[in-house]
């Protein structure tokens, strides 16, 4: 049979050609058009999906199925001459019977279908015209609804502005009545005329309201507002006239949009500090509304300008708004509620021991020898100037370790060190006694609420006082177990050992004491101990966890920094696939080198670490641009009172964030009232070219704490002549920043009296004045320099010494015991018995 069209074939089946094109798609026949052919497999496979789609199972329709009919039509009868003379003739009979194949209609031979498979196809046209008839009537209907809802809601408004006009028109009339003694008679005439012409618009606005009403009966709407009609009058076309069509457009000479005669009021939320344009964004307007209020209340601000809680409250009321407060805290903790989850099954976990003292008390060593490791000869200088975190193993758990500076800079390290520790070792030298790091100590560890044992070191060396040292720590309250007490105090020696088995004893059984549990089974927390900036790895963090599992993979948020774990490591360098309760790692992944001491979360998603991360940001971003606003102000009021001071601009670059932070605060510490230290930036890593840039535009000096410029960085440093120094040791970098300090005070001026002339007689020059004719009593007397007129021990006047003559010559200085005369410059009141005083001012340096 020969193919038919898409075309054809939907035109017999009573249905369109795209809708049968789909059909044809979704029966696994792709790529026909409305023009193109089908084939006879085509047509089985379409046949074969309208079957499924209609709950009937498949059957053989490999091929159309034909009936063949045969019957008998007539016998013929032939006769046969015979071959030879007197033989009978013979008779032959033929049956005759015709093939006739069963006749088909037209529909089935144009598509090839059989009648059964033609009537199927009509049924599923005529079941999917049935829904969408079916759809049609349900939207109409949904629409007839609306209509009336939108009719019976301005017909509603429409009775409460007439009772509102109705109720302003009698008051009116009430005024009018009550006036009309004093008002002119055309007044009330006018006033009756404007409520009549109210009631008249308001009438004409309800007949209009029920002209809009929708037609029931219809079962549609008529449209209001601008109609638009189409002429199809016939034209007369012209040659090469384009065929147009004529709209004309009616109109009811009303807007479509009516402005809101009711105020939207907003439930402002305000934090602690909020920019002017969210603030804006947060009451629906724009910037330049909010900047005008502000004005009208006395304060400049720019659209990024952050207001506090208190102004930006002022201004939302102002703008008939109401006002929620919110702390940064409360918010803080919504964010943080979906990540923190309390429950899970507590097992005992090993101790965290941080070992604290003054600096070179042996901390660093004791570790050492705990560890059989050589910790301290790999520090600079022999001093701890970052926190490590060392697991050693005691009995049958793990102790944490941690080692913190001892050096009066690294205050805040030793705070962080406490707060996150079970157990605290004091390590005091014999030798030495209580210092001021030790007493900061003390204190940290009682804020902290921590048990504390009391390593008594150096007992090996000479001149070790033992009991000095529990004397000096009485006083601060620390008192020993012998002695009443509850501290223990162990003696030891970090160098050969001595007390150390003792000292572990000590803390393996305050840990029991203290019974220490912690859930594994939770979104690990922990703390940040140190983070750096490494060239190879980008920024990693010293992290140790205080609850919960941290695995590789996880999503974290730590301060203002959020990542994930790509890779952990212990102290040893081995990779680690889960860290458990007290296991301090090196963590690698997260976006940026992190604050020390800020705790560290495991979210359930990338998402939620990243919002928690960007509030915590635009939070510090905020405070920093009010803290430089306030510090304008300042220095503006300090410049104005007090005038311009020397200042000293810094660059700090170091290896760890622990020390960045203490370099800033000893560095800032240094300034006094005339000279000032200005730290323009810090930061972990090397130096680049941008921090090169940043200290050329501000004439800075850069300091490199463990860490150096790269290539592109030294060529600038050369050719822009920036000044850069590296250190290791924070002794030096400390003792030069006050030198350079030094160097910027103004020097101190010395008075020296070098001679004493005493006045003999006084006479008179034309040239030169007075002349007072004396003899040096002490030292002498050199032209050139101040002196000081005495009469009777008082100071009448100090100047210049102007003439030095002995005899008749002029000479440059005249010593003790001889005669000389002295003309003073600018002063003839000279009389005899005045004592000159010569002296001379000389230039002091100053130090900090």
């Amino acid at each position: 049979m020969a193919d038919i069209t898409v075309q054809h074939l939907a035109k017999v089946v009573g249905t369109t050609a795209e809708k049968l094109v789909g059909q044809l798609k979704d029966a696994g026949v792709k790529g026909k058009k409305t023009s193109s052919t089908l084939s006879e497999e085509d047509k089985l496979k379409l046949l074969a999906y309208l079957r499924e789609s209609h709950g009937k199972g498949k059957k053989d329709i490999s091929a159309p199925k034909k009936m063949t009919l045969k019957r008998k039509t007539s016998v013929i009868e032939l006769k046969q001459k015979s071959k030879g003379r007197g033989a009978p003739s013979s008779t032959v009979s033929i049956e005759v019977r015709k093939k006739k194949i069963l006749g088909r209609s037209t529909e089935e031979l144009a598509t090839g279908l059989s009648s059964d498979e033609l009537e199927e196809a009509k049924k599923a046209a005529q079941a999917h015209q049935q829904l969408v008839e079916e759809k049609g009537a349900v939207r109409e209907k949904e629409r007839a609804r609306v209509d009336k809802k939108r009719f019976e809601k301005e017909q509603l408004e429409l009775d409460k502005k007439a009772k509102l006009e109705a109720v302003q028109a009698a008051e009116l009339a009430t005024k009018a009545a009550e006036s009309n003694e004093k008002e002119e008679p055309e007044d009330s005439v006018k006033t009756a005329q404007q409520v009549k012409k109210r009631a008249a618009e308001t009438e004409a606005k309800k007949a209009q309201a029920v002209a809009r009403k929708p037609d029931k009966k219809k079962g549609g709407s008529k449209p209001t507002g601008r109609i638009l009609h189409v002429d199809k009058k016939p034209r007369r076309k012209t040659k090469g006239a384009k065929k147009a069509h004529h709209i004309r457009l009616e109109s009811d000479d009303k807007h479509a949009f009516e402005v809101p005669t009711k105020t939207i009021t907003y439930n402002v939320e305000i934090p602690e500090s909020i920019i002017v344009s969210d603030l804006a964004q947060r009451m629906n307007v724009k910037a330049g509304e909010v900047i005008k209020t502000l004005m009208g209340l006395g304060t400049m601000a720019t659209i990024n300008q952050p207001l506090d809680q208190d102004t930006a409250v002022i201004v939302v009321e102002e703008m008939g708004h109401k006002v929620t407060l919110r702390s940064d805290e409360d918010i803080q903790a919504e964010l943080l509620a979906d990540v923190i989850q309390q429950d899970g099954e507590e097992v005992p976990r090993g101790p965290v021991v941080t070992i604290m003292g003054h600096v070179d008390h042996g901390k660093t060593s004791l570790l050492d020898y705990i560890r059989e490791s050589r910790v301290a000869a790999g520090e600079s200088g022999g001093i701890t100037q970052h926190i490590g975190a060392y697991r050693v193993k005691q009995g049958d758990s793990m102790v944490t370790f941690i080692d913190t500076p001892g050096h009066a800079a690294f205050s805040e390290m030793r705070a962080r060190g406490a707060q996150i520790t079970d157990l605290v070792i004091l390590v005091v030298a014999a030798d030495d006694g209580v210092m001021p790091q030790t007493i900061e100590a003390v204190e940290h560890t009682r804020a902290a609420g921590v048990p504390m044992i009391v390593a008594v070191n150096k007992m090996d060396k000479e001149g070790a006082q033992p009991d000095r040292v529990k004397n000096e720590l009485a006083q601060l309250e620390v008192t020993p177990e012998d002695w009443g007490g509850d501290t223990q105090f162990v003696n030891i020696s970090a160098l050969t050992g001595d007390g150390v088995d003792e000292l572990l004893e000590g803390i393996s059984l305050q840990a029991e004491l203290l019974e220490l549990k912690a859930p594994v089974d939770v979104p690990a927390i922990g703390v940040v101990i140190e983070s750096r900036l490494d060239k190879g790895r980008g920024p990693i963090g010293t992290i140790l966890v205080k609850k919960g599992t941290l695995r590789l993979g996880d999503y974290i948020v730590a301060g203002e920094a959020h990542g994930r774990v790509k890779a952990m490591f212990d102290e040893h360098g081995k990779a680690l696939k889960e860290a458990t309760p007290a296991v301090p790692v090196e963590v690698l992944g997260l976006s940026s080198a992190t604050e020390s001491g800020v705790e560290v979360y495991a979210a359930p998603s990338e998402r939620k670490a990243r919002e928690i991360a960007e509030f915590r940001q635009n939070r510090t971003r905020q405070a920093r641009q009010a803290k430089q606003q306030a510090v304008k102000l300042e220095q503006a009021f300090s410049q104005m009172e007090e005038g311009d001071s020397a200042t000293l601009n810094i660059l700090i670059k170091t290896d760890v964030h622990g020390s960045l932070e203490a370099l800033k605060g000893s560095l800032i510490n240094l300034s006094t009232d005339e000279v000032k230290v200005s730290v323009v930036a810090g930061g972990v890593g090397g130096i680049n070219e941008s921090d090169v840039n940043l200290a050329s535009a501000s004439d800075a000096l850069i300091i490199g704490f463990n860490t150096r410029a790269d290539a592109s960085a030294r060529r600038m440093i050369e050719n822009r002549g920036v000044s850069v120094r590296y250190y290791s040791i924070i002794y030096d970098v400390i003792d030069d920043v006050r030198d350079a300090l030094s160097g910027l005070l103004a020097p101190e001026i010395k008075e020296k009296i070098v001679g004493i002339a005493t006045v003999r007689d006084v006479f008179k020059s034309p040239k030169l004045g007075a002349i007072a004719g004396c003899m040096v009593a002490e030292g002498y007397v050199k032209k050139d320099l101040p002196i000081r007129v005495l009469r009777e021990s008082v100071v009448i006047y100090e100047g210049q010494l102007e003439s030095l003559r002995r005899f008749k010559d002029d000479v440059q200085e005249v010593k003790s015991g001889m005669e000389c005369g002295i003309g003073v410059k600018n002063y003839n009141d000279v009389q005899d018995g005045d004592q000159i005083e010569v002296f001379e001012r000389i230039e002091v340096k100053r130090k900090l």
